[in-house]
């Protein structure tokens, strides 16, 4: 089953996407899409994006369109990497964008960076969200980091990790996001 996204703003404003379905990919909608990059204005250009537990990669494709540097789609499914990639090819952004087919836990452990904007947004009912705050809490993050993460509302929103703070959150619906930044 395939899924449908929109970018919202940037040079790509308006490109209709196709992606893969899967279990528990559903897309940040537009509406929070919209709210995040209101959050990050000035932050978006020239960054390094991460986009981890990618699926359809409409939060890093709607950075890219907005003037990011770079990003990395971390991914399992295969259908939604290739998916990526072919989107990526379509809006032209091959030197600008890495898709990597893999755990995004692994991923963490054996590949941190300096990236200025991290998208976490994993299938809620994995169970995955605090395994990868942890991961990335153990980073050495600069301080003009952004993680935005997004998360079922109930039962209760995740913790933050030690030494993070919160910049802005929101709730719409069932699902709860927010934009973290570290402390140091």
């Amino acid at each position: 089953m395939a899924g449908q996204l929109r970018i919202i703003g940037g040079q790509w404003r308006g490109r209709r996407l196709r992606f893969a379905g899967g279990p528990g990919l559903r897309p940040t909608a537009d509406r929070n899409r919209e709210t995040l990059f209101n959050w990050l204005q000035g932050q978006v250009d020239g960054a390094r994006v991460l986009d981890l537990f990618a699926g359809s990669g409409a939060l890093g494709l709607e950075a890219l369109s907005r003037g990011a540097a770079s990003a990395v789609f971390v991914e399992h499914s295969r259908g939604a990497c290739r998916s990526l990639e072919q989107n990526i090819a379509m809006l032209d952004a091959a030197g600008r964008a890495e898709v990597i087919s893999g755990d995004a836990r692994r991923f963490l452990r054996d590949r941190p960076a300096p990236f200025d904007l991290i998208f976490l947004d994993p299938p809620f009912a994995a169970d995955l969200l605090d395994p990868a705050l942890a991961a990335l809490a153990a980073w050495s993050l600069p301080g003009h980091s952004r993680i935005y993460v997004e998360a079922p509302l109930h039962p209760a929103p995740p913790e933050l990790p030690t030494g993070w703070g919160l910049c802005r959150e929101r709730s719409a619906g069932a699902v709860w996001f927010a934009l973290l930044r570290p402390l140091s």
